[in-house]
C-alpha cells in the first residue's frame, strides 16, 4: 500500500496545471518569462486570475496526496513520504517531460496536514518578504526555510523534521538561478514590465 500511495502522490504532483491552463490562453509558459510552469510565471504572462487558479490547483494536489495517505494509511512516515513524492512530481513531472515548477505551492499544500502552524508561519514570511522586496523568489526561499525551523521546534517528530528539511532543500535548490540573479541584482520584481507572452494556437486536448 505504501508504494502505491507514493506512486499516486508522484503522479498527482506531475499534473502540470499551469502549463495546461496557460496553453488554453494561447501561452507557452516554457517559451515565455522565466520558462517556469508555476503560478509566478503564469502571473507574469497571463494575469492574476489564472495565476490564482494555478496556485490553488498546485496547492490542492499536494494536500490531496497527503490526505489520501492519511486516509488509507494513517502513518506519519507514509504521509511525509507522500508529501515529498508529490513535490518531486511537481518538479519533475512525467506528464510534462520532467520539466516542472519549483514546488512551493505544492509543498505548502502537502504540509498543511502535517504541520499547519509551520505553513501559517511560512505564508506570513512569504507575504512579508514579497510585500517588502517585491521578489517572489526571495519570499519563496524564506518561506521554505521557515517550514523546517517551525516544524522542528513545534513538532519534533523525526520523520516530519526530516521531510521538512528535504522539501526546503528541494525548493532552495530549484531557486538557485533566482538566488544568483538576486545576488547580481538582475532578478525581476513583481510588477516589472517587459515580459511578453509568446502565444500559440488554442490548446486542444
Amino acid at each position: 500500500m505504501t508504494a502505491i500511495l507514493l506512486v499516486v502522490a508522484y503522479l498527482l504532483g506531475s499534473l502540470p496545471f499551469g502549463l495546461w491552463l496557460a496553453r488554453r490562453e494561447g501561452v507557452d509558459l516554457r517559451a515565455t518569462g522565466s520558462g517556469n510552469i508555476g503560478a509566478t510565471n503564469v502571473l507574469r504572462t497571463t494575469g492574476r486570475l489564472l495565476a490564482a487558479v494555478v496556485l490553488a490547483l498546485d496547492s490542492s494536489k499536494g494536500l490531496l496526496a497527503v490526505w489520501l495517505a492519511q486516509l488509507l494509511s494513517g502513518e506519519t512516515d507514509v504521509m511525509v513520504g507522500c508529501a515529498v513524492a508529490v513535490v518531486i512530481g511537481h518538479i519533475w513531472p512525467i506528464w510534462a517531460d520532467f520539466r516542472g515548477g519549483k514546488g512551493v505551492a505544492t509543498a505548502a499544500g502537502a504540509w498543511v496536514l502535517l504541520a499547519p502552524v509551520a505553513v501559517v508561519w511560512s505564508v506570513v514570511v512569504f507575504g512579508s518578504m514579497v510585500a517588502t522586496t517585491r521578489y517572489v523568489s526571495a519570499g519563496s526561499v524564506a518561506a521554505a526555510l521557515m517550514v523546517p525551523l517551525v516544524t522542528v521546534l513545534l513538532d519534533g517528530h523525526p520523520s516530519t523534521s526530516t521531510g521538512a528539511v528535504v522539501l526546503a532543500a528541494l525548493i532552495v535548490w530549484r531557486h538557485r538561478s533566482n538566488l544568483s540573479r538576486l545576488v547580481h541584482g538582475t532578478e525581476p520584481r513583481i510588477g516589472m514590465s517587459g515580459v511578453k507572452a509568446r502565444r500559440r494556437g488554442p490548446f486542444v486536448g
